[in-house]
């Protein structure tokens, strides 16, 4: 008999602390090894946190819409329902568990699509996972509202995963008896709308009215920002410009758009692609030397309808053609608005873009994320006056891009060279973008 204490996990490499989003259990619940008992916010998404251990809810040490630092305690499971009383008295005195874990173990939790979310009877359906319930915690939440039973419903994540979008459709087509209306407006009958042109993402809802005088907490999004960029004022860099015409580019995506084609993807290739030659601006630095990384994976940075910011990664944009990688990008587009990306989906990035173009935005200098070597700042395609070669004056649509890199590794001549190989591929040789 024992009581043990259940410890805020470290869900991220970079994450101090966590947010309780909320409990899938309540105090008194029996719960199973390896069976989710809370959704946790780490710096960048939602995710399921099962526990070690078999026995009950005792008392909950951190209440939904609360933090706590990694490795805190964060609940009491008693093994018996004779010690919750205990377990609630060890609470309220501030005193420690009757046999607490050696050390602050993290309780076992990812940020997998695979991850239980709701443990209920085995299923024959493609979202149950060895007798429960794969969904994620939105979709929960909005059952419940709903009063949609999820044991109907097959899942259209990855994985058979059911998301909020199943349960929205079950319950606009009038399956359930008296339906609540969804939170969101938005029929899900409706696709979701591609990135703009040189958008890797809609312009960000604006977050809560601010109250002239209020000081507002940072989100835990906001609090991840601010410890990279902090950690970015230590990397000495340099900047350079390029100017790069795009009206072959612009024709290829008039062409294309229609296959599923987004710009931001067309971007992502053409810099993976550039980057083949040019390996030393894909690499990052390390206190060991310089680090070659074995793929090109392209991050592209997304504003958070929060006010957060997240950079979901196109993995192998070399090497994955532009409609496969056109579709991946729409999905993580999808799944990072609802706090439902896997980590290595947002932190697995060897080299990232940047885009305001949507804002109308002529350049700008991006900050260098940590442990990459460069970031690329894309601004809006304008029709500029140019000279052309026969001494004549044209019309010409023209972007300007600057490229950021840490000079401990990366000079001048090096990033000015990528810069022109990719303004070559992108104005003379766009077609081999969808080879």
């Amino acid at each position: 008999m024992s009581i043990h204490e259940v410890f805020m996990p470290a869900l991220s490499s970079t994450m101090t602390e966590g947010k309780i989003v909320s409990w899938v259990k309540s105090p008194g619940d029996k719960v199973e090894k390896g069976e989710t008992v809370v959704v946790v916010e780490s710096d960048k998404a939602d995710m399921d946190v099962e526990t070690f251990y078999e026995g009950f809810l005792a008392h909950i040490i951190v209440e939904a819409g609360e933090t706590a630092p990694v490795g805190s305690a964060i609940a009491f499971i008693a093994e018996t329902e004779a010690e919750i009383e205990q377990a609630k008295s060890q609470a309220n005195s501030g005193g420690a568990a009757a046999t607490p874990t050696s050390s602050p173990e993290p309780v076992a939790a990812t940020a997998s699509v695979a991850t239980p979310a709701l443990a209920l009877a085995s299923q024959n359906g493609s979202n149950h996972k060895e007798g429960r319930l794969v969904a994620s915690p939105r979709a929960r939440k909005l059952a419940k509202e709903l009063k949609v039973d999820l044991t109907t419903l097959k899942g259209s994540g990855p994985h058979g995963r059911i998301v909020a979008e199943d349960v929205e459709a079950l319950s606009n087509k009038g399956k359930q008896p008296t339906p609540v209306a969804p939170p969101a407006p938005v029929p899900t009958s409706a696709p979701v709308a591609p990135p703009a042109p040189r958008t890797p993402a809609p312009a960000p809802a604006p977050v809560a009215a601010a109250v002239p005088g209020q000081t507002v907490p940072l989100t835990t999004f906001q609090n991840a920002v601010v410890r990279n960029m902090v950690a970015t004022i230590s990397v000495p860099v340099f900047r350079v410009g390029y100017t790069i015409t795009t009206d072959g580019l612009d024709k290829l995506y008039k062409q294309i758009k229609s296959k599923g084609v987004t710009m931001t993807a067309l971007l992502a290739k053409a810099v993976a692609v550039t980057l083949q030659k040019h390996p030393l601006l894909n690499a990052s630095y390390s206190d060991q030397g310089i680090v070659y990384h074995s793929d090109i994976n392209i991050s592209v940075a997304v504003a958070m309808d929060d006010g957060g910011l997240i950079t979901p990664v196109l993995q192998n944009a070399d090497a994955v053609d532009i409609y496969s990688l056109s579709r991946t990008w729409k999905s993580l587009v999808e799944r990072a608005r609802t706090k439902q990306l896997q980590p290595q989906e947002y932190n697995s990035g060897t080299f990232t873009l940047s885009n305001l173009g949507m804002f109308g935005v002529d350049k700008f200098d991006a900050i260098l994320p940590p442990g990459q070597g460069s970031i690329l700042a894309i601004g809006a395609s304008r029709p500029q006056v140019v000279a052309t070669p026969d001494g004549l004056f044209g019309v010409r649509q023209q972007m300007q891009v600057n490229i950021t890199s840490d000079h401990r590794i990366i000079y001048g001549a090096h990033a000015a060279a990528f810069l022109q190989d990719l303004a070559k591929l992108i104005e003379t040789n766009p077609q081999s973008l969808t080879l």
